[in-house]
């Protein structure tokens, strides 16, 4: 190579350190800018989207370097704040900037050997102008429908497949295999249109004549073209809307469209409706509200990071839109953060209100093509019009943000902004902090129960702390009870899993037609199942862990793997038929409730219910709408949910939140109970929550029903302290994975002798997870506890070159070592 050649740094979609090196041809040398995508060879047959990190002139000694095959780009697809971002989480969260890629990139961003393209059979090639070579390779996947990079590089013996595949999707003619795309179906709706003009008097009196003796078709035909004004036979009208607008059944209506004076079409409608809102002025604030509104901008004068802690239904929903729409005004964007899907639902439809087509939604749930488009828009920075305010999930922050005024992340306290698996295993409230740092934005945390730490944070002064105690239009607080399983058991009055006292309760409730939620943090039908006569339970063969038991499906299931068998007739051990199920979960309550409550409606919303696309929205909905008389739920329900009519909540059982070995096992306890406490009577009475426990005396019980955070917080602290846990020390997790124990047990020993060298008592372990096993592989856990003091950076780096050193040693090549910094 010479001297002046060109080349560029890439960073590929793999688990690999470090960026690679490649040379640039001449006429590629023009177009090569940092953050734009190129396709290149990586080993000897894969070929992968890689995106440019840097451009230099510095010829690499001792290999030769290997072409960029094409670049794809005509604009960079990453911005300058987003490859900041990515090497701080690289670098923080202990992971290769490859890691960082495949999270934050949407699939059709990141086309790979291993990517299933298909054919779209939507696609009208008469109207679009193909190659030579596109035509040809269109035809190889029309032909097989689902085909693989790898299988059309050897079927049409061409190298570079990948920009071929990339043109034809930019042309509508593929799209990348989605992996929820059977799952979840596009939302569809039936719409009705006039088959007459209205203007023509010849065939309105037609229509009228062929009407004469049906008065209920005639009034619904009259609306239609009230409806239709001046669009006419043109106008398409829900059917659903038209037939609450003139109240008539819908065999009236499917009367009209079987004589053909109304059409029936079904249309694909989308998820948020354009063209909704912005016709409506954001609330007015209450004195309570009003004042915590400029404490927060008072706050952000001088603190980058504010924390909210405003009681259940106080409004924080409202204050939230007040501020959006001032930074909106100062021309920012703004990243609204939610912990669940589910709760996007109900907040969609509030910020469409006021802020209408500026509002986007980013989560998994949209297909890779939807999530693509949200990607492009905010990636045109001359674009101000659309999606200035993106409310989505933890990985939202990973969107190319260029104007970003204010991040908020409600319900600050939850685990699901953290990332447990693959890597990088990030905590989204604490990127989002760092994402607003870098854009110069504030960033606002909103929670009931916040977390121990960033209550601690803020109570130090490093955060601004904003407190609204007072609920909207000054609803009380709901009453809390007990219901003693304990002294219910020894009275012999529990019925199924129910205290009388929740029973009752439930009763008054539905005969006042007010609506119950039950919450359980368990899904399935039963935890396990269990022969009664020689105690033999099912177990996943692929993980350390009993198989629970799903009626719905009538099958064992591993919630770790995903491996499923059927109930056996017989147990294997001793023979016997007599196999019970132990424990219960979301389903076994569904199923037992209505055995009490034959009349009432009831539903079930967990991860197995939920799974279809709009499963979530359907199932809040229809609760909203009280076509649902109790809503059985995990904690799906305990977060942000805003119903009118629920009267009474029911917490089945605590005890399982309260006695889970972990050492924020009481924080989380209380938030649970504090936030699912909170749906009940949040508009219209005081509500009512039955507690279900068999420690009736329990610290964490007693500070649920005086809503006494402040003691909760002291005495957690207390106890974090004295046994070195956040927040007064970093915690750093190191998993270890191999498919034999031998090995990984020699692997762990050793780990640990090598870091007490440096850490001494601040290591713990090697010791098990409380699942041993997983997709057959064995795993060991080794804690760090670093003092705050202590610099973390150095700290990362002797572990990281002490598992380096470990897996040079022959023995432990195939072993796995990942880390986990902060772990939840």
């Amino acid at each position: 190579m010479k001297g002046n050649d060109l080349y560029v740094d890439v960073l590929l979609p793999l688990a690999l350190p470090g960026a690679f090196t490649y040379h640039v041809p001449p006429t590629q040398q023009d177009r090569v800018v940092t953050g734009k995508r190129v396709i290149v060879q990586f080993g000897r047959r894969k070929y992968y989207s890689a995106i440019i990190y840097r451009v230099h002139r510095d010829q690499p000694t001792g290999y030769r370097t290997k072409p960029v095959q094409t670049v794809l780009d005509d604009q960079p697809v990453i911005n300058a704040f987003q490859l900041k971002l990515w090497e701080w989480l690289s670098d923080y969260y202990m992971c290769s900037m490859g890691d960082v890629y495949k999270a934050a990139m949407p699939s059709g961003l990141k086309l790979e050997s291993e990517t299933r393209v298909v054919y779209r059979p939507s696609f009208q090639p008469e109207q679009v102008s193909l190659t030579e070579k596109e035509a040809l390779l269109l035809e190889v996947v029309k032909e097989r429908q689902v085909t693989g990079l790898k299988d059309l590089t050897e079927k049409t013996g061409r190298k570079d497949v990948l920009p071929i595949v990339h043109a034809l999707m930019q042309k509508g003619a593929l799209s990348v295999e989605e992996r929820l795309r059977d799952a979840y179906k596009p939302r569809k709706a039936s719409f009705v249109s006039l088959n007459f003009s209205p203007q023509d008097e010849e065939a309105l009196n037609r229509v009228f004549e062929k009407l004469k003796n049906a008065p209920r078709q005639v009034e619904l035909v009259m609306q239609m073209i009230r409806m239709s004004g001046n669009n006419g036979q043109d106008l398409m009208i829900k059917k659903q809307q038209l037939l609450r607008q003139v109240s008539v059944s819908s065999s009236v209506l499917k009367s009209l469209i079987d004589k053909g004076i109304l059409l029936e079409q079904e249309q694909e409608v989308s998820r948020l409706q354009q063209g909704e809102g912005e016709g409506e002025a954001a609330k007015g604030l209450t004195d309570a509200q009003q004042q915590a509104f400029q404490s927060v901008q008072q706050q952000f004068r001088e603190k980058g990071v504010v924390l909210l802690h405003g009681v259940t239904s106080s409004g924080k929903t409202e204050l939230y839109i007040h501020l959006i729409r001032e930074q909106l005004e100062k021309g920012y964007q703004v990243l609204y953060l939610l912990p669940e899907i589910a709760l996007t639902s109900q907040i969609i439809h509030r910020l469409k209100a006021v802020f209408g087509d500026q509002v986007g939604v980013y989560h998994s749930r949209f297909p890779d093509s939807e999530r693509v488009e949200i990607y492009n828009q905010l990636l045109d920075a001359s674009n101000v019009n659309r999606y200035q305010v993106i409310l989505g999930v933890r990985s939202s922050v990973f969107l190319p943000f260029s104007r970003l005024g204010l991040v908020i992340v409600d319900e600050e306290h939850e685990n699901t902004y953290k990332q447990f698996d693959p890597a990088p295993r990030y905590h989204a409230r604490d990127v989002a902090i760092v994402l607003a740092s870098m854009h110069r934005a504030g960033t606002l945390l909103g929670t009931a129960t916040p977390s121990i730490e960033s209550y601690y944070n803020a109570r130090r002064g490093k955060y601004g702390l904003v407190e609204l105690f007072t609920r909207y239009l000054d609803i009380q607080l709901p009453e809390i009870l007990i219901g003693d399983v304990l002294e219910a058991r020894r009275r012999k009055k529990m019925s199924s899993h129910f205290t009388p006292l929740l029973l009752e309760h439930m009763q008054k409730a539905l005969e006042n037609h007010e609506q119950v939620i039950l919450f359980q943090n368990r899904r399935g039908f039963a935890p396990y199942m269990e022969c009664a006569d020689c105690s033999w339970i099912p177990q996943c063969k692929h993980c350390d862990v009993s198989l629970t038991y799903h009626r719905k499906s009538k099958n064992l299931v591993c919630h770790y793997c995903g491996y499923a068998q059927r109930i056996p007739d017989t147990c294997p051990s001793c023979g016997s038929h007599n196999i019970i199920t132990r424990g219960f979960g979301t389903e076994k309550v569904e199923d037992e409730i209505q055995i009490y409550f034959p009349d009432a409606r009831i539903r079930r919303m967990d991860l197995d219910s939920t799974r279809a696309r709009h499963a979530y929205e359907k199932i809040i909905h229809a609760f909203e709408d009280q076509e649902i008389d109790i809503l059985v739920g995990t904690q799906m329900v305990t977060k942000g949910l805003d119903f009118d009519h629920v009267s009474v909540v029911g917490v089945l059982n605590a005890d399982n939140m309260l006695n889970f070995p972990d050492f924020r096992a009481f924080e989380r306890g209380y938030q649970l109970m504090a936030q699912v406490s909170g749906r009940a009577g949040r508009k219209k009475k005081r509500g009512e929550v039955i507690i279900q426990t068999s420690q009736a005396s329990h610290p964490i019980i007693k500070q649920v029903i005086d809503n006494d955070y402040e003691e909760m917080y002291r005495s957690q602290l207390q106890e974090r302290k004295e046994f070195m846990y956040p927040p007064y020390y970093k915690m750093i997790r190191v998993l270890m994975k191999h498919k034999k124990t031998d090995v990984l047990n020699d692997a762990a020993r050793s780990l640990v002798d090598r870091l007490k060298q440096v850490f001494g008592y601040r290591v713990l372990g090697p010791q098990d997870p409380i699942v041993g096993r997983i997709q057959n592989y064995y795993l060991k856990h080794v804690i760090l506890k670093i003092e705050k003091e202590r610099s973390l950076a150095r700290s990362k780096q002797i572990i990281l070159k002490k598992a380096d050193d470990l897996k040079k040693d022959p023995a432990f090549r195939s072993l796995q070592i990942h880390f986990d910094v902060d772990p939840l």
